[in-house]
């Protein structure tokens, strides 16, 4: 899908190439024979392979790229299709636009004040904001329009709204301040009406009706500047579990039947592109965004070449750090996951970056933190990558990676793959039932993946903060058409907090750890770590023999305990200590490890269960929950 200077093959290799490769197969192999405590004559030089991984997209990402690897080199940055950046001047080293929205509401909040927003708005301008967009979906309404753009430069700041079905009127009065301001260079104003007509019911948002949105997109060709109406909102598709591929895809779908509305309104081919924009997700996973946005200009551009008008399809495409990713337990480590994001959004050509404060996932925000160093620290986020590590200087600087470049490729191909199976369906709005089919099954594979702990969400499924201060049931606003990773954890996180409020303890279950530390350590690690993130504390007594007083001790502090032991102790003392520990009164038993550890046992010596990392973890820690009683 991207147009290549030179043929797709690599240049030439060095002529020990083969050689140095095989080393590494044979290195490779090296490890894997100590890891299985194996003959490294009994490993097969295409070990490697195990090490390839799938992501949601289907992408195989291998371990090593190579020069073998290498494709001809794409065009360069501000040449179509664009993959390289959209567009590239000598003045143009500022970097990506710093997006900042204001007029957000939560429940229950009082309505706004107009004057404070028109001065945090200003305050924010000061810092380092350089994009506005205005929330009109809470208190605020079109009457606000003027005191809220008070002193603004509109012909300075570009312009961003939300206003659902109010959208009418809100553009009527945005329409009339911008006109009585008289800016002084009105072919710099810039103005995003973001109508959604057909994300919007994946958002669970009132929008107005494509027809008005091609009414107003009508109207707006017509002004100075760079007036846009139309939004395709991939964040909608993202939040409700969409892969890379599926939110460029659907994206795209939604943007040519913008288009065709548009054309079909009697707009030319150039002016229903220039009435369109794109808003992405963009997630701590810092490869994959950087090759989703490189990969979405691409195809926009294709789109447009297709049409007629290919420089046409040079159009915005703005980040928003995704909200999916976003955690309400141990918020702060939301500040590190919107760092990584904001990079690989700017690093893969966003037209600005929108970074969410970090405790966006908590209805009214975290306790005790003002709204102004939330917002600061999130702005100085986005600053700090542009100004002080100089990414604004430096155009596609992941272009001529092997890998991002085959990345960069896959997901196009996949992506327009997508595209056209929706095309061929009859279009976006004819094909709204398979895309939510297609997204459920997504986000079931990675709810999966999550709750049996192959991806790890930090301060979630991994390394839990028991310690930290309990949420308030008031503050776990949750919200449907916004599928957190963490939330399954963080559901049994709350009752866990309930527990604690009703009893002034958490769930327990105790541990038996057999041998000595160094044998031991490992497991009793693993399951602290492990029924930590579903609440449940633990009671370590430390090393303990079955039939002394210090075991029976252990047993007693909960109805189900956790033998931790390394496989060779299991087989010399674990079936002893399943039926000492019953003996001692506790109702269940578990084992730290695999059931292979105790397949010579006798029935009766068996343990209840396992904990391991082969198990539905949410499944399991919901179950002993419920047998502790919270």
């Amino acid at each position: 899908m991207t147009d290549r200077t030179a043929p797709e093959s690599p240049s030439t290799l060095p002529p020990n190439f083969e050689e140095l490769q095989s080393s590494w197969y044979k290195a490779v192999a090296k490890v894997f024979a100590r890891v299985r405590k194996q003959d490294i004559a009994d490993v097969p030089l295409d070990v490697w392979k195990r090490l390839i991984k799938t992501t949601y997209d289907g992408v195989e990402v291998r371990p090593l790229y190579t020069r073998a690897d290498e494709s001809g080199e794409a065009p360069a940055p501000g040449q179509f299709p664009f993959t390289r950046g959209a567009k590239v001047t000598d003045d143009n080293n500022d970097g990506w636009g710093v997006r900042e929205t204001f007029g957000r509401q939560y429940a229950g909040e009082d309505a706004l004040d107009t004057k404070v927003v028109n001065e945090t708005l200003l305050s924010a301008l000061e810092n380092g904001t350089t994009d506005l967009r205005l929330d009109f979906t809470g208190s605020l309404s079109a009457e606000d329009v003027p005191a809220l753009f008070s002193n603004v430069y509109v012909d300075l700041a570009p312009i961003a709204i939300h206003a659902g079905k109010d959208l009418g009127a809100v553009v009527e009065a945005l329409d009339g301040y911008v006109a009585s301001a008289a800016p002084a260079n009105p072919d710099n104003v810039a103005i995003e009406y973001g109508a959604a007509p057909l994300t919007s019911a994946f958002a669970g948002t009132d929008d107005v009706s494509l027809e008005e949105a091609v009414a107003l997109a009508t109207k707006a060709a017509k002004q100075r500047g760079d007036v846009r109406a139309l939004l395709v909102d991939g964040v909608a598709l993202s939040n409700l579990g969409a892969s890379n591929i599926q939110e460029i895809g659907y994206s795209l779908a939604a943007g040519v039947a913008y288009l065709r509305a548009l054309t079909e309104a009697g707009l030319s081919v150039e002016e229903a592109l220039g009435q369109i924009s794109f808003r992405f997700a963009a997630t701590d996973d810092q490869f994959d965004t950087i090759a989703k946005f490189r990969a979405a200009r691409t195809l926009w551009a294709r789109v447009a070449e297709v049409l007629g008008a290919p420089e046409a399809g040079r159009v915005p495409m703005h980040a928003v750090t995704a909200p999916v990713m976003f955690s309400q337990r141990d918020p702060w480590v939301n500040m590190l996951r919107v760092t990584v994001a904001a990079f690989a959004a700017g690093v893969g050509g966003a037209t600005s970056v929108e970074v969410l404060p970090f405790d966006y996932a908590i209805e009214g925000g975290q306790p005790n933190v003002s709204q102004t160093f939330k917002t600061r620290i999130a702005r100085n986020t986005n600053l700090l990558l542009i100004e002080e590590s100089h990414l604004g200087y430096v155009a596609d600087p992941a272009g001529g990676s092997y890998f991002i470049e085959e990345l960069t490729t896959e997901l196009c191909d996949k992506a327009w793959e997508i595209f056209t199976k929706a095309e061929g369906a009859g279009g976006f709005a004819e094909h709204q039932s398979e895309i939510q089919a297609a997204l459920d099954a997504t986000w079931e594979a990675r709810r999966a993946d999550i709750a049996h702990r192959r991806t790890k969400v930090t301060a979630i499924n991994e390394f839990p903060n028991l310690l930290e201060a309990p949420l308030a049931p008031e503050s776990r606003g949750t919200n449907d058409k916004v599928r957190r990773w963490a939330s399954d954890f963080e559901a049994l996180r709350n009752r866990s907090d309930d527990f604690l409020a009703e009893n002034g303890r958490r769930p327990l279950i105790g541990m038996l750890p057999l041998g000595p530390l160094a044998k031991h350590n490992i497991r009793t690690g693993f399951t602290s770590n492990l029924l930590a993130s579903g609440g449940i504390e633990v009671v370590n007594p430390g090393q303990v023999v079955p039939g002394e007083q210090t075991f029976t001790e252990a047993v007693k502090a909960s109805p189900i305990v956790v033998l931790c032991a390394a496989d060779g102790e299991y087989a010399a003392s674990g079936a002893a200590a399943v039926e000492a520990a019953r003996a001692a009164g506790a109702k269940e038993v578990l084992v730290a490890g695999s059931e292979k550890s105790f397949a010579d046992a006798e029935e009766g010596a068996r343990p209840d269960g396992y904990l391991n990392m082969n198990i539905d973890a949410v499944a399991e820690l919901s179950r002993l929950l419920n047998e502790l009683g919270a």
